[in-house]
């Protein structure tokens, strides 16, 4: 330039040297005017084509883009900014205008100035494009809470100037791509919630000024990279629920900004390191399920600005540092499921901000310090599982704000103290299999806000107080294996919300209470009849045991809508009815019944005196003619039926050793002809490891008991929680569930899925069978539909994440597996959840392989109410019985009960009327997210689809899976309008891109 300045002022002088400046001015900002109106125009033609905006050619000029909801304009004009948010209150007003959500639609290359670009919780669809690594003054990118799918491009690491990107929510899959190291300015990533893979790049160790990394909820493995130690101003990090290995890098205690640390749900190994005792500003940090070792720093007691402590679900060892009740702000503290042994230290009754102190499955011993009396914030108090000796401290009376008490599976002595009357905020008291004795204190009839309370498995004596009927939230109560005797309290069950009443193993009499759900006062003194009137509750009530009574009088015929009904050992009378049929396990021996059995009970054990073995014979002929010749039947048809048997055994006996040796190639052989397998799972687990977890199947540590076995909690000496499944001693020995029982082995030997319970091992035995099962925490979805306090905590995201989980497990037996798999007894009752509300399929006792070139003809099996009605007519069996089950589920699942009553009169008009918002579960209230909601209307229409009487009219379960994942279209209709017959309209199928196959 002054080049130029020299030859112009010497050639033609200064006053032409500000003529060429005044000339060259005009040329650029004719070129600068040019240049902005072309880019105007870009910007202008992206909004009309995207068809996000309600415009139209007609009445659209390039004023209006600035205009458009969330749309701002720098002050030439240029777009600069998109925001659109359903957070925003004017969302409302906008989300009807557009047509589609698919980014596709949207040339983001055409904003060249654009600087923020916010597009959140709007159901955005489609992939994100390479073309916004165009965008160079980009400085803020947040798509969140979306649809999105395919991968996160690598030209994201071309945007220098962005300070934030969140891609969290979608479905997103492929790996982190290491490009984003280059961003050098980034404050805030965060792409959780996501299907990425891969490892966690070392290049994010590059990114000094990162304060937010959130990469948690995906599958990412490999190792915590050293290099995030680097991240010197970091004061967010959670890598929690992949599948990361390895150690917790020394490293991350040179974040010293750190204040939320959360690694859990991971396979980390190795010790907690001490250098985490230098993250003095560290307020939330979570370890919680990996398979962490050693023992708890003294060091996390510097934490003194910490609030949440969770290093549950691990296999620390050691005691517990007093130096935690330095931890003055400390909220929540849970080393649950540990190995941790010693004393509680008294130092913890400090934390006077605690609310929940959870410290269940350890090896504690000593007693329970009375300074736990000073936690008068503590909300929750979980000691279970542990080797706690001495009494229960009435200082725990003090807790005025305690909602949940377990104490439970300790060695606790004593009596009941009186002061726990004061915990009036109590909804949850669980003291059972301890050495507790003495009279139950009148004052537990205070506890009006209790809805369970569990005595179980003590040495309490005496009547039960009448006080219990003050009770009016309690919905489970459980008194069995105790010395309690007198007589129940009158109308005891009507006076409460009672649905589960267990007082088995008492000398408890009276006339019993019948309007619940699970009934059993088994052992005892009972007398009485059975109501006849029992029919009103029947909807509620699934299993009742009265066996070991004084019970009289005839069996009413309204029994048979009972899933478990056992009777034996009583003073009944009178017949058997037909409706006995219709129950899946039925135990009525040593009773006084008389005359025929049924048809369909021939092979159920009665031991009555008086009943036929055949309903078919008469009674015996007075005349001597006929004597001889019955004498002769009755000795030779019994010596043709043994010899048959005999003949049927030996055949049996033969194909069983050598399927056997087919099945399990890999057994351990512990005794003739017995099997053994087990595999690796931290460790060898022995079977003597087993005996001695359960204490040889005690009953202490069972925690459900079904028609054919028990299911057992054991912890192994890894440290490991697992469930044992037990079949019962006589069941053993009959071929039919020895049959089962090998092919549900059979079965998950040969299948893997993320929602398919794990087995870890058997043990196929002539004296004992059992499969080691991956322990759920939550139990079945069926108990927590029905518990009224669960209910309330699984709320509408959790359940339609429950259902996709069930879906995608199903679509992966049938459509993915060598040969398909057809389950035959989806339920709730075998649908488990862990403490992350994950479902997992369980019991493929009655699965059944199909052969492509076989009718698959098959004996019904299932639970009454989810099987498909075309096996009443046809054994045929096929993957579509599974999908008529689902329905069912599903369905459940979202109005909280079976929808029995709902099925039975889908083709009323009155039903069709009703609305789905009355369906729903009225314990919850309804969802007023919109996603949710959205979601909510998709799983119903699935439902009735598979719900279709014809079988060659239900979807496939690939088609209901691929639906999960498919845009979610928004309804013109109001959701409090939708109505059952509109859910099941073919308008709204092919909406939710649900088609018959």
């Amino acid at each position: 330039m002054n080049l130029i300045k020299y030859l112009v002022s010497n050639f033609f002088g200064p006053k032409m040297w500000m003529v060429f400046l005044l000339i060259c001015g005009l040329v650029e900002g004719t070129q600068s005017a040019t240049m902005t109106s072309h880019q105007l125009q870009m910007e202008a033609n992206a909004i009309l084509n995207s068809g996000w905006w309600n415009t139209s050619y007609a009445d659209f000029n390039i004023s209006d883009r600035c205009h458009g909801h969330g749309i701002f304009c720098n002050d030439a004009g240029s777009i600069i900014a998109i925001k659109i948010d359903s957070d925003d209150s004017t969302y409302a007003a906008w989300e009807y205008d557009y047509k589609t959500r698919n980014l596709s639609t949207l040339n983001l290359a055409c904003f060249k100035n654009l600087e923020s670009l916010v597009i959140r919780k709007i159901g955005l669809e489609g992939t994100i494009p390479k073309e916004i690594g165009h965008l160079s003054k980009l400085t803020h990118l947040d798509m969140s809470y979306n649809n999105l799918q395919g991968q996160v491009p690598h030209s994201l690491g071309n945007l220098s100037k962005l300070t934030h990107l969140d891609l969290s929510a979608n479905i997103l899959k492929g790996q982190v791509p290491h490009s984003l190291g280059n961003l050098s300015k980034l404050t805030h990533l965060d792409l959780s919630d996501n299907i990425l893979s891969g490892v966690v790049p070392h290049s994010l160790g590059n990114l000094s000024k990162l304060t937010h990394l959130d990469l948690s909820d995906n599958l990412l493995s490999g190792v915590v990279p050293h290099s995030l130690g680097n991240l010197s101003k970091l004061t967010h990090l959670d890598l929690s629920d992949n599948l990361l290995s390895g150690v917790v890098p020394p490293s991350l205690g040179n974040l010293s900004k750190l204040t939320h640390l959360d690694l859990s749900v991971n396979l980390l190994k190795g010790q907690v390191p001490h250098s985490l005792g230098n993250l003095s500003k560290l307020t939330h940090l979570d370890f919680s399920y990996n398979s962490l070792e050693g023992e708890i720093p003294n060091s996390l007691g510097n934490h003194r600005q910490l609030k949440y402590l969770d290093i549950s679900n691990n296999n620390l060892n050691g005691s517990i540092p007093h130096e935690l009740g330095f931890i003055k702000y400390l909220g929540s503290l849970n080393l649950s499921t540990n190995r941790i042994s010693g004393d509680i230290p008294p130092s913890l009754g400090n934390l006077v901000k605690l609310t929940h102190l959870v410290i269940y499955g350890n090896s504690l011993v000593g007693k329970i310090p009375p300074s736990i009396g000073n936690l008068r914030s503590l909300e929750s108090l979980e000691i279970s599982d542990n080797y706690i000796q001495g009494s229960i401290p009435p200082r725990l009376g003090l807790l005025k704000n305690l909602t949940t008490l377990r104490l439970s599976h300790n060695r606790i002595k004593g009596e009941i103290p009186p002061s726990l009357g004061n915990l009036k905020q109590l909804e949850e008291l669980d003291i059972s299999n301890n050495n507790i004795q003495g009279f139950l204190p009148f004052e537990l009839g205070l506890l009006k806000n209790l809805t369970t309370l569990d005595l179980s498995h003590n040495r309490l004596n005496g009547n039960l107080p009448i006080s219990l009927k003050n009770l009016t939230q309690l919905i489970y109560l459980n008194c069995s294996y105790n010395f309690f005797t007198g007589f129940l309290p009158y109308n005891f069950d009507q006076s409460t919300k009672l649905k589960v009443l267990l007082l088995s193993r008492n000398s408890i009499g009276g006339i019993f209470p019948f309007s619940l759900k699970t009934l059993d006062i088994s052992h005892n003194l009972l007398i009485g009849t059975l109501p006849s009137n029992l029919f009103p509750f029947i909807d509620y009530v699934t299993s009742m045991d009265l066996s070991h009574n004084l019970i009289s009088g005839e069996i009413p015929s309204e029994l048979g809508y009972f899933q478990q009904l056992t009777l034996r050992n009583n003073n009944l009378t009178g017949t058997i009815p037909q409706s006995l049929c219709n129950v899946i396990y039925v135990d009525i021996s040593y009773n006084c019944l008389k005359g025929p059995i049924p048809i369909c009970l021939q092979t159920t054990k009665m031991e009555n005196s008086d009943i036929c073995s055949f309903n078919q014979f008469q009674p015996w002929s007075p005349h001597k003619k006929n004597n001889k010749l019955k004498h002769i039947v009755v000795i030779v048809i019994p010596m043709l039926i043994i010899l048959v048997i005999v003949f049927l055994l030996l055949i049996c006996f033969n194909l069983h050793h050598n399927s056997s040796k087919k099945l399990h190639g890999n057994s351990t052989k512990i005794k003739n002809g017995d099997m053994f397998c087990i595999w690796n799972y931290d460790g060898m687990i022995a079977y003597d490891d087993i005996i001695k977890a359960t204490e040889d199947f005690d009953m202490r540590y069972c925690i459900g008991t079904g028609a054919y076995g028990s299911v057992y909690k054991a912890q192994l000496p890894s440290g490991k929680v697992v469930a044992l499944k037990k079949l019962h001693g006589y069941e053993a020995e009959v071929p039919s569930f020895d049959e089962s029982f090998r092919n549900e082995v059979r079965i998950l030997t040969e299948i893997k899925h993320k929602h398919i319970v794990k087995l870890y091992g058997f043990c196929l035995h002539k004296r004992i069978m059992f499969l080691i099962y991956q322990y759920m925490d939550r139990g079945s979805l069926f108990s927590v539909l029905y518990d009224d306090v669960e209910a309330m905590e699984f709320k509408w995201r959790k359940r339609v994440n429950t259902i996709k989980g069930v879906a995608f497990a199903l679509s992966y037996l049938h459509h993915d597996c060598t040969a398909p798999i057809v389950h035959r007894d989806v339920s709730t009752s075998n649908i488990l959840l862990n403490s992350e509300w994950q479902a997992s399929v369980c019991d493929f006792g009655t699965a059944r392989l199909l052969q492509y070139d076989s009718s698959n003809r098959t004996i019904v099996a299932g639970t009454i109410g989810y099987i498909a009605p075309e096996l009443a007519y046809t054994m045929a069996v096929n993957e579509k019985c599974d999908v008529y089950s689902f329905g069912v589920v599903a369905l459940e699942t979202l109005a909280g009960r079976h929808p029995g009553d709902l099925l039975s009169s889908l083709q009323s008009t009155s039903t069709q009327s009703v609305k789905l918002c009355q369906v729903l579960d009225q314990r919850l209230p309804l969802p007023n997210n919109e996603m949710v909601i959205r979601n909510i209307i998709h799983f119903a229409v699935v439902a009735f689809a598979c719900l279709n009487v014809n079988p060659r009219s239900r979807p496939t379960m690939k088609c209901v899976s691929q639906s999960f994942v498919t845009e979610l279209p928004r309804l013109s209709i109001p959701f409090s309008e939708i109505s059952v017959q509109q859910l099941m309209s073919e308008e709204l199928k092919a909406l939710f891109y649900i088609a018959n196959p």
